[in-house]
């Protein structure tokens, strides 16, 4: 165990509380005992000097003084059977010459012995009591033991996320994202950094797939001018073709620029600056970007001001109209709008499966089923600018709406 460690601590605490606690007990108890035989000793003392002036006779007067005391005397042949008891138990022993003076606690009662040469008899305080203040000290002992062990391990156990914790953000340089934490309704320090951890794993999840989605949409978007100018290169080289490979490296060039604030967004790393445009000049942008002849789309909108970044907004329209035509039957699509909604529609085949599924990382594997940079990422692009993206299928028509979120309507 690392001996750095909060847990090493934590038990090294734990343990030397624990010796305290019974080094403490020990000595308590032990002089807890001796002040009881103290406090005997000098209890029965007056009783040894009234024994001593006796001598070798017990007369009456003895005997009515021990009853009033509430003593009774045993002699001889009484004797011997109580002192056979297993459980007596010599507290005091005191020999001067021929006698001997002895007291006993045998099941909880005080005896006196005091043997002379000539006489021995045996006196019981019938008023004692075995109750001792060491019960007390065992009960607190044990009291606190228990509580000090209780909270040694309710704390091992708020410790314990701590520890797998750590594992984890070992684990987290290797991009071992997935993991799971067992929940807990507390609401420690501890509680909160593993759940903020857990999230913060998430989100680094999301932008790798992010970076994934954007790298392989990048392969796709490249792929046709980069193909359209390796046919023009083998052409006769003419004032037509060079201005063909012109738009095609143009096309690159704005596709570079494109990915880069599309990487910019999908990274989180860039705050968006929204202002005011008519809904118009942002078509216009995306069918410029497009090179988009008019005639392939029919206008049905009114021209609404849109609170939005420009170039971003732009990408994320230029990217439906682009899906709209691609998977249109007529190559084709009508742009309308309906209050502050807008709605791109084209007839074709309708999207298999749940639509949310096409606005997940990997959702669409191949090809044929692609949608250029993906939904995934217009989303993400519509929900930056406080959009939503939405969809219908309604007589044999696709229906994409953008929709303003309601928790940016003011």
């Amino acid at each position: 165990m690392n001996k750095d460690s909060i847990i090493f601590s934590s038990t090294l605490n734990y343990v030397i509380t624990i010796l305290l606690l019974i080094f403490s007990f020990i000595f308590l108890l032990t002089n807890e005992n001796y002040l009881k035989d103290k406090e005997l000793i000098d209890k029965y003392r007056p009783l040894f000097k009234v024994v001593e002036k006796q001598r070798h006779n017990i007369d009456e007067n003895f005997k009515s003084f021990l009853k009033d005391m509430n003593y009774e005397l045993y002699f001889d042949k009484d004797i011997k059977p109580i002192l056979k008891n297993r459980n007596k138990k010599l507290i005091f022993l005191r020999n001067r010459g021929k006698e001997v003076f002895k007291i006993f606690v045998i099941d909880g009662k005080n005896y006196l012995l005091f043997e002379r040469p000539k006489v021995s008899f045996l006196i019981k305080d019938i008023e004692s009591s075995s109750f001792s203040n060491s019960y007390y000290l065992v009960f607190v002992f044990f009291i606190l033991f228990f509580v000090l062990t209780f909270l040694y391990i309710r704390t091992l156990k708020q410790l314990l996320p701590l520890k797998i914790l750590k594992d984890k953000v070992i684990n987290l340089g290797d991009e071992k994202f997935d993991f799971e934490i067992k929940s807990s309704s507390k609401n420690d320090e501890i509680t909160i950094l593993t759940k903020e951890f857990k999230n913060s794993a998430k989100k680094l999840k999301n932008i790798k797939e992010s970076r994934n989605v954007f790298i392989r949409n990048i392969m796709h978007e490249l792929k046709t001018p980069i193909t359209k100018g390796k046919i023009l290169l083998q052409l006769e080289q003419n004032e037509e073709n060079s201005e063909k490979l012109k738009m095609v490296f143009n096309r690159l060039e704005a596709l570079i620029n494109e990915f880069a604030t599309i990487e910019e967004l999908i990274s989180q790393n860039k705050i968006l600056e929204k202002k005011s445009y008519f809904l118009e000049d942002l078509l216009d942008e995306a069918k410029d970007i497009l090179m988009l002849e008019d005639s392939l789309v029919k206008n049905s909108y009114e021209n609404i001001k849109l609170f939005v970044n420009f170039r971003l907004f732009s990408i994320a329209i230029k990217n439906l109209i682009d899906n709209a035509i691609k998977y249109s039957n007529s190559k084709s699509l009508e742009i309308k709008t309906i209050g502050d909604d807008i709605l791109f529609i084209n007839d074709g085949e309708k999207l298999k499966g749940d639509f949310q599924k096409y606005l997940e990382p990997f959702s669409i594997k191949t090809s044929n089923e692609s949608f250029g940079l993906g939904l995934y990422i217009v989303f993400n692009i519509l929900k930056a600018n406080g959009y939503n993206l939405l969809y219908d299928y309604i007589d044999g028509k696709n229906i994409f709406t953008i929709k303003k979120d309601i928790k940016f309507t003011t």
